[in-house]
Formats: structure tokens, C-alpha cells, sequence
């Protein structure tokens, strides 16, 4: 090898020839966390320039998010949305935490002996953002445009004012689970004039009084607005709304003291409405007919636990909102066929339909769908006892763009059913049948001979389904998720079968198979190398000797949950947490794992039962 050769092999062209600009853009097209984490660990320019890069930051309870932000602040100072969610658990780095100890920092130094000299109660709020801390936020990250506080109960008003007066640029606000106060809300309002998004979702301090002068300050902006269990927030909430807020497109309330005045007042007030979730027992028919009638723009509705309002209020979304794309019905109990029927009429552009519990719905409605209403791509029918096989059988005809079907509990729907959609929606992806009795092997493999392009499958205790169906799955190379938890005619051929064409697949589900053993396991591990997540829970006849062959080729395997398999040992569970570099949770049996092994990855292993 030439001198010149070894020199221009040794050479950094990337650094030499690749402006600051260019590598940056490069960092932020990067979806993963973990390749940009990998980027920043190449060379120092790289670690600078990833930093610089960031734009995101999630924090979570563990490790005291006040110092995180005060830590977190010098290292990102692009950062425009952060994350604070205290149902989440993310510790200090060990390396950094080893650093910042042997450093001596001041900061930390001081953290340290006030939490050892801490009473229970008060170390147990260290690890809960505090106003000092968010008072620190707002200081060092002056453009931030979206925070989420979720669940963060130490936060009050005080901190949301210095939000208010250092962050003015802030478009997006999520205070869900957090006890602020009307004065807090009322700055947000006053100084925040460009907010576009707010959470209230069990603000139970908050009034009228913080939600109206809100309204007014931030009425040119507000587009998304979400209120849930807040006792004190009623109807004139949502009147200065309508009064205030021209630009609201999307509204989500759940609340017992929400009435009638409060909605009509919105319907009115706000001509640009797309999204509106209901969850409000008090309001009925006249408050959706208010929303038909100006709401011409909207194109989501979703209606949760009403049993106050009946027909008379959908048909009046039927013939006013022709835009709507997505409709939502849960435990509807005065809704029937006459209602659906309305929708199909007058909503062609339908795309999402879901009916949850209610019981007055049958087959007519959902025929009226099928025939009316072509773009329909999702449809999930819940605890429909009503709706049998010939409404599906006009799905099938009519709806040849449907992606995705959900049946849960649908005693009437079987096979002929399923044959139909499978004939007639030859584009479907994405397939979840949960106890329904009457589906067995016909309907599955006529899923199987015709979706080719079938991604997630989930056939949840379906006793009638067994390995002559998923020999049929087989073909549906395309597949990446599937669950058969339950159904106990699947065993070793059935998901040999899949192993065998299916070779993306990266999530199974085989729990509770008594006839699932250590062939399929060693076919799983031959056929699916990137498989990353299974779960083999409650099967019998599974032993080491079938857990060895899956880890051997399966290297992307990070989670495997394999409790009450009394075949499986210490052993087993010693070769899956050694052989799998890329393994991050085994749910297991706590008897079973040994010593060694918790030495060796006690961090990846997770206990179904904790002596306490």
C-alpha cells in the first residue's frame, strides 16, 4: 500500500469536507434516538453538533427533574418542546452521574446533603418537578413553543407566571393531572399570545375564572382545547369560548357539569370546528343538533357514554356536517339503525367508524354504511351483539378501501362474515378479532388466500381457529405483528407455517397454546430473525431445549415474557439473557432465575410476582 493510500484512508473526509450546517441537518433527519445517541459518540464535533442539533428533551420522576433541567440546560440550547411526565421513571445516566460526583459540583453537591437531610415525605416530592424548577426551565430555554407537565402536582401558579412572562413564544401547553391555580392560567392568557394548544385533562384547581380570562388573551390562537374532571370549569368556561375563540378547530370534554349552553355556545361561536369528543352525561339531542347545524366543517365526532340524546340528534350530524371522516359511538344506548343510517345518507366522505356497546345498533345501519359510504378504511365494531354476518357482507362489497377491522365480543359475526371482507377488501392490513365465537378456519383462510398485504393479525381466543388457518396466514409475507393468545387448536404447525413465510415479523403472541412446543420455536428462530418481542406465557410443553434455538439466530430479540412454562428453567432463562444482545425485559418467574444470572443482567429481568 502506497504512502498516499494509507494517508487518505486515515484521512477524516467527513469532518474535512462537511460544513457544520450539513452535518446538523443530517442529525436532525434521524428518526432514532438511538442512532443519534451512536452519532454523538464518533468524535467530539459530532457530539457538539448532536447537541446542537436537539430539539426534543423527555424527562421523567426519577432522579429529580429540577436538576435534569438545570443539567440538561447548558448541554441543549435549541430545545423548543419538552416532556416532563412523572409516570415515567428515567435515571441519570451512571457515567454522567459518576462524572458530576467525582467533579464536585456545586449543584449536584448541594442536592445531595438536602435530600439526605430530607424527612420521607419531602425526599418522596424531590422527585416531582417543583416551581423552582420550572421557574429554571423558563429561564433557560426562553423559545420554547410546546411543554407537556404531565401528572407534575407540585407545579402551581407561581410557576406557570414565570412560564408565562419568559416563555411568550409557547404554542403548546399540556398541564394534565397538575393542581395550578386560576392566577397561573390567567398569565398563560395575558402573555402567551400565540398558544394554540391546551391541555386541562384533572386541573381540579382550576375555575372559570383562570379558563375565561384565558379565552380572551389567547383569542386570536386557541385552535385545541381539552377539558376533563374539572369540577369547578362549567358552562361559562365554554361560552367565553364560543364568544372568544373564532379559531377553535378542536374541542375534547369530559365533565358531569358541562349542560347544553356551553356546546350550543361553541357550535355557534366556532364556525371552524373539525374535532369535537364528547364525554358529558348531561348534554342531548338539542346540543347536537346545534353542531350539525353551524358545524359544517366538522370532520370528527366522537360520543362517549350519552344517554340523553337519540336518533334525532345524529340524523342532525348527518344532514349538516357532510364532511365528517370519523365517527365514534361508545355506550350510545338510546342510538339505533334509523341514527347510522342518517350518517351513511348525508356523510359520504366517512373514512373511521367505531360502535362500542351500542346494543340498539344491528346489521340495517352498517348495511347502509357498506353501501354509502366507500372510503371507509377502519371500521371496529365492539360488544355489537345485534350485527351479524350481513352487514359485513355489504363491507365487503362495498368498501374496497378498508385497511384495518376490529370485532371484540360480536356473537353474531362468523365466517361468512370474514370470507366477505376478505374477497372485498383485498387491501386490508390490519386484522383484530377478539371472542368471536363463530370465526374458525374458513374465514381466516380466506384472509389468508386473498390480503396479501396483511400486517397485523390478532385472533384473541377464537377457539374455532386452529393451525389450518395460520398455514393460510402463511402466505401473507408482508406480516409483522400477530397474536393467537388463547386459541388453543393453533400448536406446532400453525406457526411453523408462519415462520416459514412470514420473515418480518417482530411481534408474537403465543400465550396460553397447550399444544405450542419446542419445534415451533426452533422454526421461529430459523424463519423470523427480526423478531423483537414474543410472548409464550402458559405453555406447557415449551421447554430450554426450544428457548436455546430461538435465541440463537433471533439477535434483535428484546423482550420475552415466558411465565407458568414449568418445562422452562434456570437454564432457559440464563441462555435467553446471554444470548440475546439486545434483550431488555424477561418477564419471568422469580424462582427461577439464579444467582449468576442476576448478576449478570438482574437490570432486563422483571418478576410476575414481588415478595413483599
Amino acid at each position: 500500500m502506497s504512502p498516499r493510500t494509507k494517508s487518505m484512508r486515515c484521512h477524516d473526509w467527513i469532518n474535512t469536507l462537511l460544513p457544520e450546517e450539513i452535518v446538523l441537518e443530517i442529525f436532525r433527519r434521524l428518526d432514532s434516538k438511538h442512532t443519534r445517541d451512536a452519532c454523538s459518540l464518533v468524535c467530539k464535533r459530532w457530539l457538539s453538533l448532536e447537541r446542537l442539533s436537539r430539539t426534543t428533551l423527555r424527562i421523567g420522576a426519577s432522579g429529580n427533574p429540577d436538576f435534569f433541567i438545570h443539567l440538561l440546560s447548558s448541554r441543549f440550547p435549541n430545545i423548543k418542546t419538552i416532556h416532563i411526565d412523572e409516570r415515567l421513571s428515567i435515571s441519570l445516566p451512571s457515567q454522567l452521574g459518576r462524572k458530576r460526583r467525582k467533579s464536585g459540583s456545586s449543584y449536584f453537591k448541594l442536592h445531595s446533603v438536602f435530600q439526605e437531610d430530607m424527612p420521607e415525605a419531602e425526599q418522596f416530592d424531590s422527585y416531582c418537578l417543583s416551581d423552582l424548577g420550572l421557574i429554571t426551565l423558563s429561564d433557560q430555554f426562553p423559545a420554547l413553543e410546546r411543554l407537556s407537565l404531565i401528572w407534575c402536582s407540585n407545579v402551581s401558579s407561581l410557576g406557570l407566571v414565570s412560564l408565562s412572562l419568559k416563555c411568550s413564544l409557547l404554542k403548546s401547553l399540556d398541564l394534565q393531572g397538575c393542581y395550578v391555580g386560576d392566577g397561573g392560567l390567567a398569565a398563560i392568557g395575558r402573555c402567551c399570545k400565540q398558544l394554540q394548544e391546551l391541555n386541562l385533562r384533572f386541573c381540579e384547581g382550576l375555575s372559570d375564572v383562570g379558563l375565561v380570562e384565558l379565552a380572551e388573551g389567547c383569542s386570536k390562537s386557541l385552535k385545541t382545547l381539552g377539558v376533563a374532571a374539572c369540577a369547578k370549569i362549567t358552562d361559562k368556561s365554554l361560552v367565553a369560548v364560543g364568544s372568544h375563540c373564532k379559531s377553535l378547530e378542536t374541542l375534547s370534554l369530559d365533565s358531569e357539569c358541562i349542560h347544553n349552553d356551553g356546546v350550543l355556545a361553541v357550535a355557534k361561536g366556532c364556525p371552524l370546528l373539525k374535532v369535537l369528543k364528547l364525554q358529558c352525561i348531561n348534554v342531548t339531542d338539542d346540543a347536537l343538533i346545534a353542531v350539525g347545524k353551524y358545524c359544517s366543517s366538522l370532520e370528527a365526532l366522537a360520543l362517549y357514554s350519552f344517554q340523553r340524546f337519540t336518533d334525532r340528534g345524529l340524523c342532525a350530524i348527518g344532514a349538516g356536517s357532510k364532511k365528517l371522516k370519523n365517527l365514534t359511538l361508545s355506550d350510545c344506548y338510546f342510538l339505533s339503525d334509523q341514527g347510522l343510517g342518517s350518517i351513511a345518507t348525508g356523510c359520504k366522505e366517512l373514512t373511521h367508524l367505531e360502535v362500542n356497546g351500542c346494543h340498539n345498533i344491528g346489521s340495517v345501519g352498517l348495511e347502509a354504511i357498506g353501501r354509502s359510504c366507500t372510503r371507509l378504511t377502519e371500521l371496529a365494531l365492539l360488544y355489537c351483539q345485534r350485527i351479524g354476518d350481513n352487514a359485513l357482507h355489504e363491507i365487503g362489497k362495498g368498501c374496497k378501501f378498508l385497511e384495518a377491522l376490529h370485532l371484540v365480543d360480536c356473537s353474531s359475526i362468523g365466517d361468512d362474515a370474514i370470507c366477505s371482507i376478505a374477497k372485498g377488501c383485498t387491501n386490508l392490513k390490519k386484522l383484530h378479532i377478539r371472542r368471536c365465537y363463530e370465526v374458525g378456519n374458513k374465514g381466516i383462510m380466506a384472509i389468508g388466500d386473498n390480503c396479501k398485504s396483511l400486517a397485523d393479525l390478532s385472533l384473541r381466543f377464537c377457539d374455532r381457529v386452529g393451525d389450518e388457518a395460520l398455514v393460510s396466514i402463511g402466505q401473507c409475507h408482508s406480516l409483522q405483528t400477530l397474536n393467537v393468545s388463547g386459541c388453543h387448536q393453533i400448536g406446532d404447525a400453525g406457526i411453523i407455517a408462519v415462520a416459514r413465510g412470514c420473515p418480518d415479523l417482530s411481534y408474537l403472541d403465543v400465550s396460553v397454546l397447550q399444544n405450542l412446543g419446542d419445534m415451533a420455536l426452533a422454526e421461529l428462530g430459523e424463519g423470523c430473525p427480526a423478531l423483537k418481542e414474543i410472548v409464550i406465557s402458559h405453555c406447557r410443553q415449551i421447554t430450554d431445549v426450544g428457548l436455546s434455538h430461538l435465541v440463537r439466530n433471533c439477535a434483535m430479540l428484546e423482550s420475552c415474557h415466558v411465565v407458568y412454562c414449568p418445562g422452562v428453567t434456570a437454564v432457559g432463562i440464563a441462555t435467553l439473557v446471554s444470548g440475546c444482545p439486545n434483550i431488555k425485559k424477561v418477564l419471568v418467574e422469580k424462582w427461577k432465575v439464579s444467582e449468576r444470572t442476576k448478576r449478570r443482567a438482574g437490570s432486563v429481568i422483571s418478576y410476575l410476582c414481588i415478595d413483599l
